[in-house]
């Protein structure tokens, strides 16, 4: 997995900018524990955000 590629890793991050967990990935434990960790590189270089906008209505 690639940090730069920001398309890629949205697939994995849910609505309000968490990482979906492994039932809701279909990823193994080893390889859900590389997107957790490519994820959080992505998000220290601003690649993808941290958190997503909240609006209230």
């Amino acid at each position: 997995m690639d940090y730069h590629d920001s398309r890629m890793l949205r697939r994995f991050i849910s609505d309000t900018a968490k990482i979906l967990p492994r039932r809701r990935t279909g990823t193994c434990a080893k390889h859900q524990r590389r997107l957790a960790t490519t994820i959080k590189r992505a998000r220290s270089l601003a690649i993808i955000p941290i958190t997503e906008k909240l609006v209230r209505k």
